[in-house]
């Protein structure tokens, strides 16, 4: 159930009033009780994260995700290629060698 701010117009008294949406706004000032109370907008509570669990990069965009994925993916396919690339070095340097002892 949401809090809700109001202000009566009589006396300028502002207060809150922990209510139900579906009730209807309070009309009657508290201090003075004469019915010029209305509901004000406010700015409402924030939401707190307290404690362990909760990450910055839990609620990012779509968008930002996806550039994420492709840049793994891109890091993988890079790093798998070097790999590859220093293995097949490797081998050459093997071959070489083995040549070489033998002549």
């Amino acid at each position: 159930m949401p809090t809700y701010e109001y202000r009566c117009n009589a006396c300028d008294n502002k207060w809150e009033e922990f209510q139900s949406i579906k009730a209807e706004p309070t009309k009657k000032c508290p201090k003075c009780k004469k019915a010029k109370a209305e509901r004000i907008i406010s700015a409402g509570g924030g939401i707190i994260f307290k404690g362990s669990g909760f990450y910055q990069t839990d609620y990012r965009s779509e968008s930002y995700k996806k550039g994420a994925d492709a840049a793994k993916k891109a890091s993988e396919v890079s790093s798998a290629s070097t790999t590859d690339t220093a293995k097949s070095e490797t081998k050459s340097e093997t071959k070489a060698a083995k040549k070489e002892s033998a002549d």
